[in-house]
């Protein structure tokens, strides 16, 4: 596949869920814990359909793909009180907070734009509140009255990059994604995307990112004309 061209960028829009925060594994698991008590499995390809996507459209996938004998309401009542009890300790993933506290040191703005609700924000965030006060705003999809579209519609993103107070266009905005959902909505909104991508996933789930990374530790600003790292 031919090298994509890095344009520069001035804005940075990051996911949470699996990019920042080691959070995905324990969604998969309350999930297949839910339609396991129903005797039903939940399949990876499922997995990967709810990756990025609304905690509502989520439970509608899982519902109508593992047939669970459930109302979006009653699924999410089960899946909130799961994530509770274990959502408290989430470690960072590797390179996430370097990264952050670069682009806060050398003034660069970002915004969080997660398809997590407001409340599972502050309460994934507990033990990072003072990493994740330097974003400029956040967008949660599952909260905001203005996101109508969750991943992969481009929403998020495009009302993530209007609430910068500059509101750069959205070749300006760089977005680090995990799920082909997010990157599909980074591209809709006409902006670059990083992806970091669960790595059961096939090369030609990742195509569409204009980088593929191992990690956010690999990450290079400069090649997208952000300062560079000092060491």
């Amino acid at each position: 596949m031919a090298q994509k061209v890095l344009r520069n960028v001035t804005h940075c829009i990051f996911d949470m869920d699996g990019l920042l925060l080691d959070t995905e594994k324990i969604y998969e698991e309350i999930t297949r814990q839910i339609a396991g008590s129903f005797g039903r499995p939940y399949p990876e390809a499922v997995r990967f359909r709810v990756m990025g996507t609304t905690e509502k459209r989520s439970a509608e996938i899982a519902i109508d793909e593992c047939q669970l004998p459930l109302t979006v309401g009653e699924f999410l009542k089960r899946y909130h009180k799961m994530c509770g009890e274990r959502m408290l300790n989430v470690p960072l993933l590797e390179g996430a907070e370097r990264l952050l506290r670069h682009l806060h040191a050398k003034k660069v703005p970002f915004a969080l734009a997660t398809s997590s609700g407001a409340e599972m924000v502050e309460l994934k965030t507990t033990n990072h509140r003072e990493l994740f006060d330097l974003f400029n705003h956040r967008v949660c999809g599952s909260s905001d009255k203005e996101v109508k579209n969750g991943k992969p519609a481009p929403d998020i993103f495009l009302i993530a990059a209007a609430r910068f107070s500059d509101k750069p266009k959205p070749e300006n905005c760089l977005v680090f994604e995990d799920s082909p959902n997010g990157v599909a909505a980074g591209e809709s909104a006409g902006m670059q995307t990083i992806m970091v991508p669960d790595p059961r996933l096939s090369k030609e789930r990742c195509s569409h990112a204009t980088q593929v990374l191992r990690s956010l530790e690999d990450f290079k600003p400069e090649q997208f004309g952000l300062p560079a790292f000092e060491n």
